[in-house]
């Protein structure tokens, strides 16, 4: 798969599990908007599990008032009772967003604490910089890279149980441009 093609598979994903509409999706793929209607027709044809969880999820929000995280943080969303349509359809999709967002966010908290506790009882002169959404930094002495490597994975990928499986890509390098794979040991 190609960079462009991975973006687009990006977008298009999470564009339509957030609310893109066939205008949107036009618009950011440079197709006509008949086409885009009918490529969301067939993406939520073939995974109705999206749709149903976004019928499900909109309905209860709008029920309690508000949606939580796989681990039971709450944000609530008082837009959803908003009479401004444009307002009530944000909520929307800060309905749909929240639990997948806040999850992921939850996981990566877990963690960094984790990972923190650990580096600390190991004595190691790793040390954490700076999260970035789903991916932590860290800084390394390099005669540590390899020995740490399978702890972050571990620590990482196991930081919460799930039902699918958690992989968790490693890279290393002197800057962002040096990056390479940690390949699994």
């Amino acid at each position: 798969m190609t960079s462009d093609e991975r973006s687009m598979a990006k977008m298009v994903n999470f564009g339509l599990a957030y609310g893109m509409s066939d205008f949107g999706l036009a618009s950011r793929a440079g197709i006509p908007r008949a086409e885009a209607q009918e490529f969301i027709n067939g993406y939520f044809a073939a995974y109705s599990g999206i749709a149903y969880y976004m019928i499900h999820i909109k309905d209860s929000a709008k029920r309690r008032g508000y949606v939580e995280t796989l681990l039971g943080r709450r944000r609530w969303i008082p837009e959803l009772e908003a009479r401004n349509s444009a307002l009530r359809g944000a909520g929307e999709r800060m309905a749909i967003n929240m639990p997948i967002q806040g999850t992921a966010a939850d996981i990566m908290k877990i963690a960094m604490i984790r990972l923190h506790e650990r580096l600390r009882h190991e004595r190691s002169a790793a040390r954490m910089l700076l999260s970035v959404h789903d991916e932590v930094v860290l800084e390394v002495p390099r005669d540590e890279v390899a020995a740490l490597a399978p702890i972050v994975r571990e620590l990482m990928e196991r930081a919460v149980a799930l039902d699918v499986p958690l992989d968790v890509d490693l890279k290393t390098g002197d800057d962002w441009d040096s990056m390479t794979p940690i390949p699994r040991a």
